[in-house]
């Protein structure tokens, strides 16, 4: 693996990090960290480098907030969830008499684009869609058996990998499911985004593991109507939407989408989360069941069953 590297690395990482780790260039920011390129010396693999902006580095509670991330993620294993290599500090001598100590993450490498991407270029196959959106809730049932809640579930940070495998990343505001403070203020604005945010979150009350299923729902949605439910011109405007109004449904954008799909995702877009899908499992059967209907609609001779690709799904149930 060849890395692209700059002159001089901006920031305060080295070429080498920890004396293991080639640093390359930058392959993702966000508003705490940025994501660069690397390849582990002694393993020869590709890596992801996430590491704190150096802005952010001397504040303790952001230094705090992002080693949580790592310990989240290194205590979760399912192969649709990133998964965490190594993690670390990197004292940068920001001439200052004791410097700034910057935590990293050293993260599996994820090749292939965010659904974000995929988006883009146009709305995906409703077998595909499905399939995407299995691996999702597969990884989120992982994570909430845990105990871990991922709070910012949407396209961006969703992967898919050349063969077609989901990949959900960035943790970064993830809190346990008993976190006293895993709530969304004005004062703190909104934590997660707010296309994709629940009702209860743009309320400022506790999120739990059925906030996480309605921003899936939120973005199962835009991957079969190629549109989110609610827009809106400013944050506000479009959590207002999510606490008081009804998106239209799905098949008004799409007339060709079964009528059962439109109940998955009014059960999965309910404001009382008390009336949602009360688990990803429960989430991912209703979803199997509807493109098991869906393909059997469309193809009366065939046997399909679950779409192709989902990680939690049993050999025996293919779909074609």
């Amino acid at each position: 693996m060849s890395l692209s590297l700059p002159d001089v690395l901006p920031g305060p990482l080295p070429r080498v990090l920890h004396g293991r780790y080639l640093v390359g260039e930058v392959i993702g920011r966000g508003g705490m960290a940025e994501v660069r390129r690397g390849r582990d010396l002694h393993s020869g693999h590709a890596v992801a480098i996430k590491v704190l902006r150096e802005d952010l580095a001397r504040d303790p509670q952001l230094r705090h907030r992002f080693r949580r991330e790592a310990q989240t993620l290194a205590g979760l294993s399912h192969p649709a969830i990133v998964s965490v290599h190594d993690t670390g500090q990197h004292l940068f001598d920001d001439g200052s008499a004791d410097g700034i100590r910057v935590p990293f993450i050293v993260m599996e490498h994820v090749a292939g684009r965010s659904l974000k991407e995929l988006l883009r270029e146009g709305r995906p196959t409703l077998a595909v869609s499905i399939r995407h959106q299995l691996g999702l809730l597969s990884a989120l049932d992982s994570s909430h058996r845990a105990g871990v809640i991922h709070r910012d579930i949407k396209p961006a940070n969703v992967m898919i990998t050349p063969q077609g495998a989901v990949k959900v990343v960035d943790f970064g505001i993830a809190r346990g499911v008993d976190a006293p403070t895993a709530t969304v203020t004005q004062v703190q604005a909104f934590l997660g985004t707010p296309v994709y945010l629940s009702p209860e979150q743009a309320r400022g009350e506790l999120a739990d593991a059925r906030s996480d299923l309605y921003s899936a729902g939120c973005l199962l949605y835009e991957l079969v109507t190629g549109r989110p439910p609610f827009s809106g011109d400013d944050p506000v405007a479009v959590a207002y939407q999510h606490v008081h109004e009804q998106p239209p449904r799905a098949s008004t954008h799409r007339p060709d989408l079964p009528s059962a799909l439109d109940a998955v995702l009014a059960k999965a877009l309910a404001k009382d989360r008390e009336d949602r899908f009360q688990d990803a499992r429960e989430f991912s059967a209703a979803l199997r069941s509807t493109a098991l209907a869906a393909a059997q609609a469309s193809s009366p001779a065939r046997s399909p069953g679950v779409a192709p690709g989902d990680p939690s799904s049993h050999p025996q149930k293919r779909c074609a």
